[in-house]
């Protein structure tokens, strides 16, 4: 269930920056496959690529994390 929360924020915030899953996955170092199973939800994103993630898409951290319901 977390899974699935960054991932959609994840995707969000890269489509909103005008990303493609492959550019994206290509500036962060990642493969498309990692970055696809992160925004799928059937992966929970590690503390650096969550940093790494943030720092290119010029958000903080705090933006991107999902709020705990």
């Amino acid at each position: 269930m977390e899974a699935e929360k960054w991932g959609r924020r994840i995707r969000a915030f890269r489509k909103l920056k005008g990303y493609t899953q492959e550019s994206f996955a290509k500036d962060l170092g990642v493969s498309v496959s990692v970055l696809g199973e992160v925004e799928r939800g059937n992966r929970l994103p590690a503390k650096q690529l969550v940093e790494d993630i943030a720092e290119l898409l010029e958000i903080s951290v705090e933006e991107l994390t999902p709020e705990n319901e």
